[in-house]
This record gives C-alpha cells, sequence and structure tokens, in this order.
C-alpha cells in the first residue's frame, strides 16, 4: 500500500480547487452543490464554494492587538489587506493551534476566515443538502447539514459568519429606513 505525501495531497487538492471554477457544474440526476470539507477546531464542517473566492496555505497573518479572541490578525490579498478570523473561535471552540488554511470570502467587505485542515472538494446533490434555517446554529453561523458517507457536516454560511464579525467588532445595524 502506497502513502501519498502530503505535497502531492496539496497539488492535488489545489489543482482540484482550481479547476472547480473553470470547469462547469455538472448536472447528475438533478442540481448539484459544490463545497468544501473542513476542519475547524477539530470538528467537521462544510463551506458552500460559491461564498469562496481562494484558498490559501500556510499565508503569513500579522497579528493585532485586540480583545476579539477569534480576530487572528490581518493578510494581504492582491494588494488588500483582509481582517483573518478563526472559523474555530467564530463558532465558539476552543482554539487548539493556529489554523493552516485561509478562505477568502466572496461579498464585501472583504474577510478572510482561517481553518485548521482541508478534507476534500464536495459535489453532492442539493438533495443531500438539509436545512439552511438558523434552526439550532451555534453562533449564527451554521445554515444546514450535508449528509455524506462519513457522517454529516454542518454549513457554515459565510455570511451569517461576516454578520457575526461585525458584530464582534462593534458595528451597529443599519436600519432598514437609512441603506
Amino acid at each position: 500500500m502506497s502513502r501519498v505525501s502530503v505535497a502531492d495531497r496539496v497539488a492535488r487538492l489545489r489543482d482540484d480547487f482550481d479547476r472547480s471554477f473553470a470547469d462547469p457544474a455538472r448536472v447528475l440526476d438533478g442540481e448539484m452543490v459544490e463545497l468544501l470539507a473542513v476542519r475547524a477546531g477539530g470538528r467537521p464542517y462544510a463551506i458552500r464554494l460559491d461564498q469562496c473566492s481562494g484558498l490559501h496555505p500556510d499565508r503569513p497573518v500579522t497579528a493585532l492587538p485586540t480583545t476579539v479572541r477569534a480576530l487572528i490578525g490581518v493578510a494581504g490579498f492582491a494588494g488588500t489587506v483582509v481582517p483573518v478570523y478563526d472559523l474555530a473561535g467564530l463558532l465558539a471552540h476552543p482554539v487548539p493551534q493556529r489554523p493552516r488554511w485561509l478562505l477568502l470570502t466572496t461579498g464585501e467587505p472583504p474577510l478572510a476566515l482561517a481553518f485548521h485542515e482541508l478534507d476534500r472538494h464536495l459535489r453532492v446533490p442539493v438533495t443531500d443538502v438539509i436545512g439552511g434555517s438558523a434552526d439550532g446554529d451555534r453562533k449564527g453561523c451554521l445554515r444546514g447539514m450535508v449528509r455524506l458517507p462519513d457522517g454529516d457536516r454542518p454549513i457554515v454560511d459565510v455570511t451569517a459568519a461576516r454578520a457575526l464579525v461585525h458584530q464582534l467588532a462593534g458595528h451597529r445595524p443599519v436600519p432598514e429606513e437609512t441603506r
């Protein structure tokens, strides 16, 4: 039995991720959903690929003095300084070590989520995604679950994570009438 080296696995994951943006979504017996299977704080999660704009291993992060436990610091992406939040910290898990992976999210303002392990890229039928409401979520960042052969994974909603980051930063919601 041959063992795949870490460098080979990282190269394969990087190629799969890059190809997922170039390849048209394949539809097999209905609509498909593309996800990244990740681990934050030792727990499995999934993140919708359409909420991601980049994935970066071992990117330097400059620490900031802060009382916000989940804020790791800032990192540079194409000339833009982006705040980096530990996903485990946002989900109220202990943060056992510094996360290796940075996920640059879609949307404004720019935001990067850090997590510990990248398990794989997933393409699953939409029927394998359960729920999507805030029912039973932790700290408001989870929306639904995806059923997988190796166990269900909660889905992290980037929009909800961004709202939590704004709340942690002390930003007040803008009333509807002033938008």
